[in-house]
């Protein structure tokens, strides 16, 4: 990352709050590693005119400015789509890398530039059972990091067909428990922060400058084939830079 205004470095810690940790509702974040980490799969610096092709568009928009990757979010409302048939949902903004993985080490740079939620996701394209594809993925906020499995949970498409039934409410949530978790950070916005994502057969862990901030353990996070790994940006505007992926194993 260049050493200029637009993208001021700053590695902090993470001031943390250990409430939520040890909670009995929340899982307790462990302190050591989950994973060990192996052969390096992937790693982009962001510099330079020429980008790995294997980094796509998936929801607009992310552009390569200043040696780094610019999320914005741009569709912002609900919309009419170019020929009137359909609407457009808001979404945040998305960019994907077609890099298969089973159990890996996802570790990047974020710096909050008006946004407010920066992610890293795992889906599977040709699984059918959730929508798009969507796995699991951790969510940063300035105040709080939550790790979801979205296969078993929020994008699971019978859990998404019982939401529109009333009357499996009670199933919906029980469907439900278990596959989110929220721990609350404070992060600033304008500082640079390494995150750090592992991710071992079920079980997903969040680090943040060194420092283990979220931990979730359910079935979904184990899905055998990650096809793509997703970055993710809400509102105006985020930044990553200098991303690596391993592989990993579970640590002994």
């Amino acid at each position: 990352m260049r050493s200029i205004a637009l993208l001021p470095v700053c590695f902090s810690l993470v001031a943390l709050s250990c409430v939520a940790a040890d909670s009995p509702k929340l899982p307790k974040v462990p302190s050591k590693p989950i994973a060990v980490k192996g052969e390096l799969l992937f790693s982009d610096d962001f510099e330079g005119t020429d980008h790995d092709k294997r980094w796509h568009r998936v929801v607009d928009t992310f552009g390569f400015e200043a040696g780094a990757l610019k999320g914005t979010q741009t569709r912002v409302e609900d919309k009419p789509s170019a020929d009137g048939k359909s609407i457009v949902k808001a979404h945040a903004a998305v960019y994907g890398l077609e890099l298969p993985t089973k159990d890996s080490v996802v570790e990047v740079k974020m710096r909050f530039d008006g946004c407010t939620m920066m992610d890293v996701e795992f889906d599977d394209r040709k699984f059918t059972g959730s929508h798009y594809g969507h796995l699991c993925r951790a969510q940063v906020r300035l105040d709080k990091v939550t790790i979801m499995d979205e296969r078993e949970g929020s994008q699971n498409e019978e859990i998404k067909a019982m939401k529109d039934d009333p009357s499996k409410k009670a199933e919906v949530a029980k469907r439900m428990a278990g596959t989110s978790a929220t721990f609350p950070v404070k992060l600033k916005a304008g500082e640079t922060y390494t995150v750090q994502v592992e991710t071992v057969s079920d079980e997903m862990r969040v680090s943040i400058d060194g420092k283990a901030v979220a931990f979730l353990k359910s079935t979904g996070i184990g899905h055998e084939t990650k096809s793509k790994i997703e970055l993710g940006v809400a509102g105006q505007s985020g930044w990553f830079d200098d991303i690596k992926v391993w592989n990993a194993t579970a640590t002994k």
